[in-house]
């Protein structure tokens, strides 16, 4: 099982959200449930390189 960040937020009665380390790409539900259900397949779609140019947030480690 791997467990994925995520920010969600209800807003006129629908769910926003995103992945926390793809912040540029939102997707939507009718509810949180739905949501999740839409943010899985985008995690999908993001780990299989099925978005060309696809930026994401990184931790980067200075000394």
């Amino acid at each position: 099982m791997h467990v994925v960040k995520i920010v969600v937020w209800e807003e006129d009665n629908v769910w926003l959200g995103y992945l926390q380390n793809y912040p540029d790409y939102w997707t939507q539900g009718d509810s949180l449930d739905d949501l999740k259900e839409h943010l899985k397949d985008l995690h999908a779609d993001l780990s299989a390189g099925l978005i060309p140019g696809a930026r994401r947030v990184e931790d980067l480690v200075v000394s």
